[in-house]
Formats: C-alpha cells, sequence, structure tokens
C-alpha cells in the first residue's frame, strides 16, 4: 500500500543510504519523445535537504536526464530494497542541472564522492515522497560497484572526455540541447 509523505524523513533518508542502486526517470515534453530511465550506482546521491536531492552525475553514453530537465525540470527517483525488508521508495520533482562552470558547482561538488568522469551535478526539489511495498521486487544479493567506468574515464583523461562530451553528450536521442552544450558555447 502506497504512502505519501510531506517530505524525506530521517528514516527514509536511512532507507536510501543502504540502497547500493537507485534509477532516474525524466521524458521530454514531446508526446512522440522518449522516456529515459537510468540506472545509477557508485555511491553519488545525497540527501541535501528533506525537500532537496542530488546526485553526481558521471560522463556516460548519453545525457538525457540533463536535457530533459533543461526543458521542463520533471524527474523522478526510484529506489527499492533488493534485500528484506521489502519497500520502494519514489521521489518526485523538479530537477535542473550544476555544470562545472556554474557559480554554485563550487559549493556543491565537495558534496558529493570525487569520481573521475564527473560531468555535472543533477539536484532536484522534491515536491511528493511516496513509499510502496516491494513484494514484486526480488532478492538480490549486492557483491560491489563496477569499477570499470570509472578506469574508462581516468584513462581518456580531462581532454579525452570532454572530446567524448563533444560526441557524445551535447545533444539527446531527440534532439533537445544539454547544458553541457550551452557551456561549450562560453
Amino acid at each position: 500500500m502506497a504512502k505519501i509523505f510531506d517530505y524525506i524523513t530521517e528514516e527514509l533518508q536511512k532507507f536510501i543510504a543502504a540502497q547500493n542502486l537507485f534509477f532516474v526517470a525524466s521524458a521530454p515534453l514531446s508526446p512522440t519523445g522518449h522516456v529515459n530511465l537510468s540506472p545509477k550506482g557508485l555511491g553519488g546521491f545525497r540527501v541535501l535537504s528533506p525537500h532537496r536531492v542530488g546526485y553526481l552525475d558521471l560522463t556516460g553514453s548519453g545525457n538525457e536526464t540533463s536535457a530533459h530537465l533543461l526543458e521542463n525540470g520533471r524527474i523522478t527517483f526510484m529506489f527499492c530494497a533488493f534485500q528484506e525488508p521489502a519497500g520502494i521508495l519514489r521521489l518526485y520533482g523538479r530537477g535542473y542541472v550544476i555544470i562545472p562552470s556554474s557559480p554554485d558547482w563550487e559549493a556543491l561538488y565537495p558534496l558529493f564522492p570525487e569520481i573521475p568522469g564527473a560531468r555535472q551535478i543533477i539536484i532536484a526539489d522534491i515536491d511528493r515522497v511516496q513509499t510502496s511495498c516491494g513484494f514484486g521486487v526480488p532478492l538480490y544479493e549486492y557483491q560491489g560497484q563496477r569499477e570499470t567506468l570509472v578506469k574508462w574515464a581516468h584513462g581518456k583523461g580531462k581532454k579525452g572526455l570532454k572530446k567524448y562530451h563533444e560526441q557524445k553528450n551535447m545533444v539527446s536521442i531527440d534532439g533537445l540541447v544539454t547544458p553541457l552544450n550551452r557551456e561549450e558555447e562560453r
């Protein structure tokens, strides 16, 4: 049974901290655009206040969430327990992107782990907090975080990552520009 909260309680913050994986969903305004759903790990999620969260977004093959947030701001996070006790937590809100050239970067970046390949910080103001049972989620045993992305980003170096961003992260699959695209215009 779903339960609605006015904010992210301390108990829910503990639930978030115990999860090694979360999912981020966003979508463009276009009815023919693609809904994006991305799994995230590596410990980069933070509860910044009872109504604000953020995560360190790492370089990836696309940049859909960033483009969608720039267009319309809608974002949903989902955490689900893969061990007992069962539970699902969804955070609904309006998000925005902090890129390294942003004035807010210096204040926010130290709140997150230092991980090679960090391209931006996603911040969301949460207006709905909802839990549900999670009884349909299977049990899985956590083995650890993959090191592949971190090693890849470290091997690319700053110049290689910048070139990769230029090639893969400036425009969404639906043709929406990302904040990284705007940073390059400066």
